[in-house]
């Protein structure tokens, strides 16, 4: 190159270099058939080119082969660029023949800088915008991440809380503007199954501004910034955490604004828990992605968020609507010693979804908005410090706890030896408890086995819900009269069958007149019963990965089975009166979650001491056990005790722990010593002696993750059916 050639310096460019370069060529590039969308970036180097390694810029391309958001990436050496998405990528042949057609691979200003260009293909996916089927609702404690509900013109319109905001005088939960509807619109959740409004939708709105008004030193005339903010003005905060669900406590908003934004946000990683798709990890790929033109207007997004390097997608759903995104930086700029605190970045507000060519896949990526820039123009705060102090993924601890703890009570020491092999994937230690780092997913990662039967089967197998209870306290009618499950257990043998409870269900349709669904015939004895025989089966057939499993979604029933409220009627308060109706997740989320510390501390100290010295044969005996510790539960702490604490307490969970902690904690014990008993019966009904000793070691993980996924292990039936 001689030295007159001014030779571009492309890695100097900045947003507004880029912004200026975008706006210039508008016109021209807008009036391209190919073209549905511009971004600003970097160049996104293609994974099969010579320099995708990082050691140098990109070459000219030897092939045709479109640039597509699946085969490129970008690397530390890429450009500052205008990133040009077309529906349609041109050959070197086509393009001579539709030179009109072609796209600028620089665009040159007047004052001499030279802003290039990328061209990807990337071609909507319209049929991918489907109603979540399978939206993940709260059941109790509420926060960021958690879903919400709206009714319009007659269909539910689904989303998720951002977090909490305050304008100084009230609370707010935050999420979009369409999702929250007009104002004085009722807001809905679901909890226990049953529909909970949360509040009602604030007048307080911001669906878009002119883009010069947030970034006034950057061109964008003419153009419109999506910003679909609303809020909800929350009925009763008692109900609410300024956390996130499964971010946990949040750290400072990253405050942006043109005095700080850069194009180091490209490629930076950022992480989210949205309330239908659950955790979701990305990267910003794009700045002020332009997504429509309308009227003479663009309309923009700050953030087009993609999929991690390595990963495919970033799984995002339309009921994701709200969610708010982290900047989640390496590990090594994280505290080891503590959860970190996640600083909130952007706010989800939709979506798009590419698909790859040959129609096989689809790419999803997220539109969101700066949450700094959601805040001004709402005049609103975050909370970051009200009611915090749980886990990530809190309302766990209790069935994680007695999983663990029971692998460490059996006595025969094959068993103890593969039970202690696969602690970590049964449950979770007592260390990670107390640094609130209890797994969550759905579906995409592995879920400890004692939360499956609630995170992942809860959304997959609509028949297990019935399983996790049963009302054994509830007197019946007719022949029934003046009985219950629980007397009727004791009384007559003949009654320990599914045909003989869905009975007395049908009595009480009769006491109650109305229908009793299905879903609220309680059968946890009997699914305790189902998995003791597959426990067996699995050790007979030396199956050790069915049985790791069998064994880890039991322990999530038992652990119910010794919570009184999933074994009485008045699980959510006396019927006749509503305001009890938080009373169970006050106690067996809020309260537990809280108390991490004090709660372990309690139920070791419980069972120091104690091991396996009882045993059962067969499912029949197995459901008698767990009907016994049912009785016990009852009997020692009884649902009224509960309920009566809570409500002196007025509702929180201080006062609620020093009444109850002891009992609590002994049910705990009792129920892990009872999981113990039936995972070392089954273990020697099945002559255990004869698994080899090379298989009393972990199981990996998706082993365990495809048995628990596969509908046909473990199946879950409606009690009728069993």
């Amino acid at each position: 190159m001689h030295p007159f050639h001014n030779d571009p310096d492309f890695a100097s460019l900045s947003i507004k270099d880029l912004l200026e370069a975008r706006q210039a060529y508008h016109v021209h590039l807008a009036n391209l058939e190919n073209v549905v969308g511009t971004a600003i970036g970097k160049y996104r180097i293609k994974k099969n080119d010579p320099d995708a390694d990082g050691q140098g810029a990109p070459r000219k391309q030897k092939t045709d082969e479109p640039r597509t958001l699946y085969n490129s990436m970008v690397t530390k050496d890429s450009w500052p660029c205008v990133l040009v998405f077309v529906n349609e990528w041109l050959t070197r042949a086509e393009l001579g023949k539709k030179c009109e057609q072609i796209v600028p691979p620089r665009l040159y200003l007047p004052d001499g800088r030279v802003i290039p260009t990328c061209v990807i293909k990337a071609v909507r996916d319209k049929d991918s915008q489907a109603v979540p089927s399978n939206v993940i609702f709260p059941t109790g404690l509420q926060g960021g991440g958690y879903p919400v509900l709206t009714q319009d013109q007659g269909e539910p319109r689904y989303g998720s809380v951002g977090c909490l905001v305050t304008d100084g005088h009230c609370v707010f939960a935050l999420t979009n503007a369409h999702v929250a509807g007009d104002a004085g619109t009722k807001v809905h959740t679901i909890v226990h199954g049953e529909r909970h409004r949360i509040g009602t939708t604030h007048e307080k709105c911001c669906p878009r501004i002119p883009f010069e008004s947030v970034y006034p030193d950057w061109p964008g005339i003419r153009t419109v910034l999506n910003v679909d903010a609303g809020l909800i003005r929350v009925d009763d905060l008692r109900e609410w955490t300024a956390q996130v669900f499964g971010i946990g406590e949040m750290g400072e908003l990253i405050n942006l604004s043109i005095n700080n934004m850069s194009l180091k946000l490209i490629g930076e990683p950022v992480r989210a828990y949205g309330g239908t798709s659950g955790t979701l990890r990305g990267a910003i790929h794009g700045l002020f992605y332009r997504y429509r033109t309308l009227g003479g207007f663009d309309y923009v997004a700050d953030f087009l968020i993609g999929p991690r390097n390595g990963d495919k997608s970033v799984q995002t759903l339309p009921g994701d609507s709200g969610t708010l995104w982290f900047w989640d930086p390496p590990q090594n700029e994280k505290k080891a010693d503590k959860t970190p605190q996640l600083r909130p970045l952007a706010m989800q507000w939709g979506g798009h979804s590419f698909a790859e060519p040959g129609g096989q896949e689809r790419m999803q990526f997220a539109l969101a908005t700066a949450l700094s820039t959601v805040c001004r123009v709402l005049d609103v705060e975050i909370i970051q410090d009200w009611d915090i102090g749980h886990s990530e993924f809190w309302g766990k601890v209790g069935h994680y706890k007695i999983g663990a703890k029971a692998c460490e009570l059996v006595t025969d020491k094959n068993l103890k030896t593969l039970l202690m092999a696969n602690q970590n994937r049964i449950a979770v230690t007592d260390a990670d408890i107390l640094a609130g780092k209890l797994p969550m997913d759905n579906q995409k990662e592995f879920v400890a086995l004692a939360d499956v039967p609630d995170l992942v089967w809860r959304h997959t197998r609509g028949m297990d819900k019935a399983n996790h209870f049963a009302d054994m306290d509830e007197t019946g009618s007719g022949q029934y009269a003046d009985s219950t499950l629980l007397d009727l257990w004791f009384k007559n043998t003949q009654s320990r069958t599914p045909k003989a409870w869905t009975a007395f269900y049908d009595s009480l349709e009769a006491k109650k007149g109305k229908k009793i669904a299905d879903g609220h015939r309680g059968a946890l004895p009997f699914r305790v019963r189902e998995l003791y025989k597959l426990m067996v089966d699995s050790v007979v057939n030396r199956d050790v990965a069915s049985y790791i499993t069998a064994t880890g979604v039991l322990a999530h029933y038992v652990g119910d089975a010794c919570q009184p409220l999933h074994a009485s009627y008045l699980h959510q308060g006396r019927p006749s009166h509503p305001s009890e109706s938080k009373v169970h997740s006050v106690y067996e989320t809020r309260m537990l979650d809280n108390k991490r510390p004090e709660y372990i501390n309690l139920v070791n100290t419980a069972l120091q001491g104690t091991s396996v010295t009882e045993r059962v044969t067969g499912g029949d005996e197995a459901a008698h056990y767990t009907v016994q510790l049912m009785q016990r539960s009852l009997k020692k702490l009884p649902p009224m005790q509960i309920i009566n604490a809570y409500n002196k307490g007025n509702h929180q969970t201080d006062y609620m722990w020093q009444k109850l902690k002891t009992k609590t904690a002994e049910r705990a014990a009792d129920g892990t010593l009872t999981l113990a008993t039936l995972w070392q019966s089954a273990w020697l009904e099945g002559n255990g002696k004869n698994v080899p000793t090379s298989a009393l070691k972990a199981v990996p993980t998706q082993s365990l993750m495809k048995l628990y996924n596969t509908k046909s292990f473990a199946q879950s039936e409606w009690l009728r059916n069993m």
